[in-house]
């Protein structure tokens, strides 16, 4: 298989809800829009899309519909601090606090309004043991 792209894609009760916080907070901008589906690509980083679906559409077998949910979407940006500082100041939740972790990531946990998860992650060197669990070119330096 031959893939030509990859996005998440968020079922919800709330389309433009929640397109409305990934472009207000995340920076999205939509691509395409309907009152069921919308999908998001970053201003910043085009290669980075999402979907935002309404979960009861019929597009989606009967058995799956809903609401997402057991998903966490990590954003990896250049100034996790920044990030934090901005989501802290737009009062959105802080799930986990901006921690270093010995695995290599400084990090902090917000959600959409949804519940879904979103781990904001700025590399960093990772420490003992887990330096050995890396392959070579996927260290972070």
């Amino acid at each position: 298989m031959k893939c030509t792209q990859y996005y998440p894609v968020i079922q919800t009760d709330d389309v433009s809800g929640t397109v409305r916080f990934y472009c207000e907070h995340f920076g999205f901008t939509p691509l395409f829009e309907a009152d069921w589906y919308v999908h998001l690509q970053s201003k910043n980083a085009p290669e980075v899309n999402l979907a935002i679906l309404n979960g009861q559409h019929e597009t989606i077998p009967q058995k799956a519909r809903g609401k997402t949910s057991g998903l966490i979407l990590n954003f990896e940006v250049e100034d996790v601090d920044t990030v934090h500082n901005q989501i802290e100041s737009a009062g959105l939740p802080i799930l986990k606090s901006l921690r270093d972790e010995e695995f290599g990531q400084r990090h902090f946990i917000t959600s959409d309004p949804n519940g879904v998860l979103i781990d904001i992650i700025t590399p960093i060197p990772p420490s003992g043991d887990f330096v050995a669990q890396y392959e070579d070119s996927a260290l972070p330096n």
